[in-house]
């Protein structure tokens, strides 16, 4: 046989051609081929053994890395999910992340400067919430006093088949007197243009009170990174939603809607007392900002 062809490398090939091999050799070394025969294919069963047990491990190990990839890869989805159902519901935290990285990375926005707009036009709108309350007041007036004058005129006009050219009692003189004044009044407040003026006032504190609110609570949390529950956040938020009450009922009161008009200036007088009362915490807020901010 010739042995010099090149051996296979399956281990059991191998110990079948070293056997054939072992037999051709003369019989003188019977005994000792006999057991090498033996030994060879000892090794050749625990080398397939060993293999066998290599193959299991190895598969094993693949069905568990794509066990845990794939547990990663729903993990990873649930995970991308989540924001984009927080990024669809509020768009403003899709970067809320970036304000715990607070310690200069905004620049000027994390200074005093910054952090006293909210203040300092928050105190304007104070005075300008008195003035809408002043000048709504004003309107309303002019169409009371129109409601009253027509009132008055009933009370001194003549009956049907009396005589016109007769002279008035002194309670009907009185009543005149009345209503010229009332009518002079009217004129005044007509002319003053208060239905304007409490309209546009109106529409700046919804715009520029919503719009500050949020500022406040941004510049803080850009600030210290993190926002502060309390009395004044609190009345803030209470504030804000006065603000969007009182204006959806304007479509209502322009219909000559009564109790849509006292619901509207009792919103506005609870949103006014709320304002006031939040003062003393603002003052606060703005000393702690003096004591933690430098300019700008």
């Amino acid at each position: 046989r010739d042995v010099s062809r090149p051996r296979t490398s399956n281990p059991g090939m191998n110990a079948m051609t070293t056997t054939m091999s072992l037999r051709a050799v003369a019989p003188v070394g019977a005994k000792r081929s006999t057991r090498a025969c033996t030994a060879v294919r000892a090794q050749s069963k625990m080398g397939s053994s060993r293999t066998g047990r290599a193959v299991a491990v190895f598969a094993s190990k693949a069905t568990e890395g794509t066990n845990v990839s794939a547990s990663e890869k729903k993990s990873v989805d649930t995970g991308r999910f989540a924001l984009l159902a927080t990024i669809a519901s509020n768009p403003i935290l899709f970067g809320a992340q970036e304000a715990f990285a607070k310690g200069g990375e905004y620049g000027i926005l994390e200074g005093r400067a910054a952090a006293l707009v909210h203040p300092f036009f928050l105190a304007t709108l104070w005075f300008g919430t008195v003035y809408a309350g002043y000048t709504g007041l004003q309107w309303r007036r002019v169409r009371t006093t129109q409601e009253e004058i027509v009132a008055l005129k009933a009370t001194v006009a003549v009956p049907a088949g009396g005589d016109s050219e007769a002279s008035p009692t002194p309670a009907q003189t009185e009543t005149q007197k009345t209503i010229a004044g009332l009518s002079a009044t009217r004129k005044e407040l007509v002319a003053g243009d208060f239905k304007n003026k409490h309209f546009n006032m109106g529409s700046l504190l919804l715009a520029f009170g919503v719009t500050l609110a949020v500022e406040g609570g941004m510049n803080t949390y850009m600030r210290v990174g993190k926002l502060f529950p309390g009395p004044h956040l609190y009345a803030g938020m209470g504030i804000v939603c006065l603000w969007a009450m009182a204006a959806g009922l304007v479509p209502e009161m322009q219909k000559g809607n009564d109790k849509a008009r006292s619901a509207h200036i009792a919103l506005n007088c609870v949103n006014l007392g709320l304002f006031t009362w939040q003062i003393p915490t603002g003052l606060e807020i703005v000393g702690k900002v003096f004591q933690f901010t430098s300019w700008p």
